[in-house]
């Protein structure tokens, strides 16, 4: 509690008195925990228990995450799945034992005096800035941390398993960059590659149809897509199925666009990508992954409509505007025998968003 001058003005920290009298607070009641060693060891007890309680409940969901199946035979309880139920009650208790352990700690065995903190200019004098510091080693010194190392280290072990579930859930998010699988198993896998292949034709995007240079006039955007979206098999079904077709035109997805030939700037390398003025982008842009096509034929530039990042592909599709940091990548281009575009090879470089494994070339 503040302590009182004569006059019943509040005494600061400093010693001075503050401008405001006691504006009436009761008198402090003590807590059962406060008086009695019993009952405060009692709820240390209680306290560690339920972060005991979290720490189980996360390595049950590591458990139940590599035991119970998920796939064309789910495992059931209750006529719900068993995994995605193990794994929601495991986590969520993880989460409530842990909140439920520092709202009893805070309860009964924290300081719970009133304290009363008085406005003062927005640059503290040294006085308060030194006042500030003890206050926070007095809460330090309240909260009974350093004192009470069984709810402390029960606290740091709960903690240290919840980051159990966050490992498990993090690294299912997908392939790691540099992870790649049999092409075919899984066309295009990774973030590294696509589907475009040496000889595949560029087509139409919606209706497929190949291009031959001389369909293409100066000033034309088309966006395309690799043919092999459009191919089938023997049988008359598509060669890709469900995710991988997904996954083919996401990361495959390409703008075409003519030029006047003496308009292109080409890139060291890059003297032989192009066809009669025709050259092929990246649709994706490399700032967030928007999709791209607002062409500006007297400039040659193309803007991403989601944050404006412009790239000039007159000139190797260099950013000229706009937070994002790298070129679009270019998709070399060719004529195959029958006069349809088609590609040199696949992208040189990882198309879309930057990434931390990312070369920066």
């Amino acid at each position: 509690m503040s302590e009182h001058t004569s006059d019943n003005l509040p005494v600061g920290p400093s010693g001075e008195e503050e401008p405001i009298a006691n504006p009436g607070l009761p008198e402090h009641t003590w807590r059962p925990t406060d008086v009695d060693a019993k009952a405060e060891k009692r709820a240390e007890r209680q306290v560690a228990f339920f972060f005991a309680l979290s720490a189980i409940c996360a390595v049950l969901f590591v458990v139940a995450y590599f035991s119970l199946d998920v796939g064309d035979n789910w495992d059931t309880f209750l006529g719900l799945g068993a995994s995605n139920l193990a794994l929601g009650t495991s986590l969520g208790g993880a989460l409530l034992f842990i909140g439920i352990g520092v709202i009893q700690w805070a309860r009964k065995l924290m300081g719970d005096h009133e304290i009363v903190e008085m406005r003062h200019p927005a640059r503290s004098s040294d006085e308060d800035r030194e006042g500030t510091l003890a206050a926070l080693a007095a809460g330090l010194e309240e909260s009974g941390i350093s004192r009470r190392p069984l709810v402390r280290n029960s606290l740091l072990g709960s903690l240290a398993m919840l980051g159990l579930p966050a490992i498990v859930v993090l690294r299912d998010l997908g392939p790691l960059p540099g992870d790649v699988y049999d092409d075919e198993e899984y066309e295009g896998a990774g973030l590294e590659r696509t589907v475009w292949k040496k000889g595949m034709r560029v087509v139409r995007d919606v209706i497929g149809t190949p291009i031959k240079p001389s369909e293409v006039e100066i000033g034309d955007l088309i966006n395309c897509e690799p043919a092999i979206l459009f191919e089938t098999d023997e049988e008359g079904e598509p060669l890709l199925h469900g995710v991988e077709v997904q996954i083919a035109k996401s990361k495959g997805a390409v703008i075409l666009v003519r030029m006047e030939p003496g308009d292109i700037t080409h890139g060291e390398g890059r003297e032989n990508w192009a066809v009669d003025g025709i050259v092929a982008y990246s649709k994706i842009c490399t700032h967030v992954g928007c999709p791209i096509s607002l062409y500006e034929q007297s400039t040659h530039h193309v803007l991403c409509p989601c944050h404006q990042s412009t790239f000039d592909l007159a000139d190797s599709a260099r950013v000229v505007f706009g937070p994002a940091a790298r070129a679009l990548p270019q998709l070399a281009l060719e004529v195959d025998e029958e006069g349809y575009l088609v590609a040199q090879d696949d992208f040189n470089e990882p198309v879309g968003p930057s990434y931390w494994e990312r070369d920066s070339e």
